[in-house]
């Protein structure tokens, strides 16, 4: 849906016990996406634990993720149709701050976990 590709998933344990600071099995699944590499772990066991509400924004630790992207609609759309929510509410624009002088347009939605996850569209690729 963000135009992720699959590098590799692995299932590990005991051997990385140590480095995750827990026991137990996990999936891990790297993904690319040009230059960004993106991790994703699946907990085997224990089962993951957690409320899956997302953090307030000022909260300590990491409160959201963002991909520049295309659209912002059309993620907000693809989102919802995978399970996610979409904040309608937080969508923004910003006139004139965008490549080419377009818009910068701002939108959160969270994941099935209760990841936030910011989308900016008409951002610079830098």
């Amino acid at each position: 849906m963000l135009g992720f590709e699959q590098v590799f998933t692995i299932e590990l344990g005991e051997e990385v016990a140590a480095t995750m600071e827990q026991k137990g099995r996990f999936e891990s699944r790297m993904l690319r996406r040009g230059d960004v590499r993106l991790e994703s772990l699946h907990w085997i066991t224990p089962e993951a634990d957690g409320s899956r509400t997302r953090r307030p924004m000022n909260a300590f630790g990491l409160t959201h993720l963002c991909f520049r992207v295309d659209d912002v609609e059309e993620l907000a759309d693809a989102v919802r149709r995978n399970g996610g929510e979409v904040h309608s509410g937080t969508l923004s624009e910003l006139p004139g701050s965008g490549v080419g002088g377009g818009p910068l347009r701002l939108i959160y939605v969270t994941d099935p976990d209760g990841v936030r996850i910011e989308f900016m569209s008409g951002a610079p690729a830098l």
